[in-house]
């Protein structure tokens, strides 16, 4: 990953998205949280302890922390109350995308381009749909996988279109632990620094 990290779109439209109920959830929480300058990055209905509502998200320069789950929190609460999508009681639980991360938009593959990625296609491509390897190069139209494990016939660099995929997620390695850590300090600096500007113009 390289050290002048691609910017995040702030109102860039997510290309894994959920399905269902899930999907609804989605749409009514996804303005409330881009209005607040946080990112989606996914909704997930789970039945554990009763019924949770899984929501992920992160600020536009990646970051997640206590405080930005409570805000999340308490901005959806009340418009889920009103909406109503889920006819059952529900405990809601907001939280980051964690290092091995669901990868959603085109950028997140930018982000951790060199980086191991797991991911499915709900098409055949290049005879499968399961793949596994690390993301070489990225377009606007897909990227590109050296695999880790070669079957025999298979070439070792995949492309993969991005309107084939189903779902995506990086694999932990002590690499990604790094540059995860790394890239957290280098937002959190950026961010004391940008307050610092605001309070001086004052």
């Amino acid at each position: 990953m390289s050290e002048d990290m691609p910017k995040p779109e702030p109102g860039e439209a997510r290309i894994i998205t959920e399905t269902g109920l899930d999907r609804r959830i989605a749409d009514i929480i996804e303005p409330v949280l881009v209005a607040m300058d946080f990112k989606l990055v996914r909704v997930r209905m789970m039945n554990q302890n009763g019924m949770t509502l899984q929501i992920m998200a992160e600020r536009i320069d990646g970051t997640m922390d206590v405080e930005g789950c409570e805000a999340v929190s308490m901005a959806v609460s009340p418009v889920l109350d009103v909406e109503d999508p889920v006819d059952k009681a529900y405990h809601l639980e907001v939280s980051s995308p964690g290092i091995d991360r669901p990868m959603v938009r085109k950028s997140d593959f930018s982000r951790w381009q060199g980086h191991i990625v797991k991911c499915e296609t709900s098409i055949l491509v290049e005879n499968r749909k399961r793949f596994r390897g690390k993301i070489t190069d990225v377009t606007q139209e897909g990227f590109t996988l050296e695999r880790d494990q070669v079957a025999y016939g298979e070439e070792p660099k995949v492309t993969i279109p991005f309107n084939t995929l189903a779902e995506a997620k990086l694999i932990l390695t002590d690499d990604l632990i790094r540059d995860a850590l790394r890239a957290d300090k280098l937002a959190k600096a950026q961010a004391a620094n940008q307050n610092d500007e605001d309070d001086s113009e004052e």
